[in-house]
């Protein structure tokens, strides 16, 4: 049985684990159930891909979407991995390659989607081809869409008991609430396994900013990081359309995405993206988690995301590869009444609607909030952190003021015109403006008519915004969207509670530069050259460019310059596979010349130092061919009995005999100055 750390460097040309992979790694290994929760970008696929490849037996992985499917065996077999993927968007041909590499026990990755799990075939498949561990990519999907589109996720804690394997599931974003549903639907309540990795993504800068003309906004933030791919996500599918449509007309590469379109035109944009460099995709939600895309450098949402796991799972699609990535959300008080009014008058349940507005208010709190966001957004999930440095309020701390009279002049009049009207009117009244609608009701007259008038009317749609954001009033379905107070409210109204807010100014400041994260200028046009020929292999290949090489793999390229194949082994994500494919292409790019050409069994310790001793070894031989006095008669060793001698390293006469293809004769000729190379090694 292989070592998973071996198999992490010779495949996938990684030379060590990332912090936390490896506990969890030998916890699958060893067929413990296992719960790991670990940031985007974290390696979690790598978590059950390595015990897969050395442990016996198929592991089957559960997947939420084709696209990611479709990823991950692509990259895969890429690497030189046996995988495939049972899904409804294979081509008839497709599967039954599945099902041949699974008769002749090739396979050792099984990709499906829990619908496939409805199908009683689907059982007896999975005994007969020997299920030894199941694999739940996604996992807070069995929390999201279990109760709703999905129950088929329901299932998956059926087929483990059924199978009698062991289940390792992992995600990215899961609070306790949904944990605990986790180990619930899949574990049977009994406590898996669990590693916490941490939720912070330091690499990824966080900002907010209320709504002011948001096209314009976007259309800012966009065109200061001109060139780099990103996503503007938006509440619904026309303004996919529009904003897309805006950006095409400030001369960007965008496109949109929503789950209105064709499949054949959704797929086509999911392609563009993974294969070009520099487009936006303008979309719904539909779109992202089926993207395994590492280098995308920024996520706009032009709305409000639903919740704070929705808002951590979108922005985790930036940075993958660990470089650094921006984000900037809009929002404003359309928003909140929006996603207020979507929870009252859904289908759940009244405790799980309780639960949604709780996750609302969590992200309005990160919206609204006034010292470092990373803090509020790590301690949502339960984790403590010092100040970021790398968010906006971090950069540009908030102006803040005592609220508390203004707050209970809105309260106010809101009671006093029995919580039948919406900001604007309360505002008119606050601020004394007698207008046509304030004087028929009779509202002029009120106590609280002009008692608003230090603060203009921006500044109280600033205040009622942050007092929907804290949950202080919400708009009341059943009265047109009129605010109604919230038991939260009063105590402030009765004057037993201060409330601290901010003081917004619209800030149409130059929006923030991007952070470099390219190469230096003496190695740019070198990297833009193996861009070039990266974009080349992977269009003649019909696969999306990262699935090559990713950004980060050229980058260092580019950097260190690796002078041969053996140099090149020891770039990181360089594997066997990649380097048999492509290293020579590439050296071709970096050093202007042709590489030597490299037998296969050399080609196999590439970048290991058993590389340089097989070298010595066949400088030896070759002095020693016709013996010491170079007269005898001509003996040789074959590559493959070279490579074992490097790989395996014997320390006797004896021992090296025993190797495949020696015997006594050539350990004879060779043996005394072959084991004084072994001892030099």
């Amino acid at each position: 049985m292989p070592a998973p750390q071996d198999l992490l460097h010779s495949i996938f040309g990684f030379p060590g684990f990332r912090p936390g992979q490896e506990e969890i790694v030998d916890a699958v290994m060893a067929g413990r159930n296992t719960l790991a929760i670990m940031p985007t970008g974290g390696g979690k696929s790598l978590c059950f891909q390595l015990p897969a490849l050395c442990r016996d037996g198929v592991t089957v992985v559960i997947s939420p979407l084709i696209a990611l499917m479709r990823d991950q065996v692509r990259a895969l077999r890429e690497a030189g991995v046996e995988a495939g993927a049972l899904t409804s968007g294979n081509t008839e041909e497709e599967t039954e390659d599945v099902f041949a590499a699974l008769d002749d026990g090739r396979l050792k990755l099984l990709y499906m989607a829990p619908e496939r799990l409805a199908s009683a075939a689907t059982l007896t498949l999975l005994r007969r081809i020997n299920c030894t561990l199941i694999a739940v990519d996604e996992a807070h999907c069995v929390s999201q869409w279990g109760h709703d589109f999905r129950p088929d996720y329901l299932r998956i804690g059926e087929l483990r008991r059924a199978l009698n394997v062991p289940l390792a599931a992992f995600t990215a974003t899961a609070d306790e609430e949904t944990r605990a549903e986790i180990i619930t639907r899949l574990f049977d309540g009994k406590a898996p396994e669990s590693f916490l990795r941490g939720f912070d993504r330091p690499n990824i800068h966080l900002a907010f900013a209320v709504k002011d003309s948001p096209r314009e906004q976007i259309l800012r933030f966009a065109g200061a990081r001109r060139g780099q791919s990103g996503i503007v996500y938006c509440a619904t599918r026309a303004k996919t359309e529009t904003l897309a449509q805006a950006l095409k007309a400030d001369a960007h590469s965008a496109c949109f995405y929503h789950g209105g379109m064709d499949a054949e035109d959704r797929r086509r944009v999911e392609i563009r993206f993974q294969q070009e460099d520099g487009l936006i995709v303008v979309a719904t939600v539909a779109f992202g988690m089926g993207i395994d895309k590492p280098d995308i450098r920024w996520v706009a949402h032009a709305d409000l995301p639903k919740s704070i796991e929705g808002y951590y799972q979108e922005i985790g699609r930036a940075g993958r590869d660990s470089a650094p990535a921006e984000t900037m959300t809009l929002y404003g008080p359309d928003d909140i009444r929006l996603r207020r009014t979507q929870i009252d008058e859904g289908a759940a349940p009244a405790d799980r609607k309780a639960a949604d507005h709780g996750r609302l208010n969590a992200l309005l709190g990160l919206a609204e909030a006034m010292a470092c966001r990373r803090q509020v957004l790590l301690g949502y999930f339960g984790e403590s952190a010092e100040p970021c440095g790398n968010c906006d309020l971090c950069q540009r701390p908030a102006l803040l003021f005592d609220a508390t009279d203004a707050v209970r002049k809105a309260l106010s009049a809101m009671l006093r015109t029995g919580e039948w009207f919406g900001a604007g009117h309360l505002i008119d009244i606050l601020t004394g403006n007698a207008t046509p609608k304030v004087r028929e009701k009779g509202h002029d007259s009120l106590p609280t008519f002009a008692v608003g008038r230090d603060l203009s009317k921006p500044a109280w749609g600033a205040v009622f915004r942050q007092m929907m954001g804290r949950d202080l009033v919400r708009p009341d379905p059943d009265r047109f969207g009129a605010l109604r107070m919230t038991d939260a409210a009063r105590p402030i109204l009765r004057g037993e509670a201060s409330i601290t807010l901010r003081r917004d100014t619209v800030d149409k400041a130059v929006p923030r530069v991007a952070i470099k994260t390219q190469v230096s200028e003496e190695n740019s046009s070198l990297l833009s050259a193996l861009k070039a020929k990266r974009r080349a292999l992977a269009e003649a290949a019909g696969v999306p460019a990262y699935v090559i090489f990713a950004d980060k793999t050229l980058i260092e390229m580019a950097e260190i310059r690796p002078g041969n194949l053996d140099a090149m082994m020891g770039i990181s994500g360089v594997g066997a596979k990649k380097l048999e494919s492509y290293g020579a292409a590439f050296l071709q790019i970096i050093t202007g010349a042709a590489a030597a050409p490299m037998h296969p069994a050399r080609r196999a310790l590439a970048g290991r130092d058993a590389g340089a001793v097989y070298d010595r070894l066949c400088e030896v031989q070759l002095q020693l061919a016709r013996g010491p006095d170079g007269i005898g008669k001509l003996l040789s060793c074959t590559q493959s009995t070279l490579r074992q001698i490097a790989e395996r390293r014997p320390s006797t006469l004896g021992a090296l005999a025993d190797i495949q293809g020696m015997g006594d004769l050539k350990a004879d000729r060779f043996g005394a100055a072959f084991l004084a190379v072994l001892q030099e090694g």
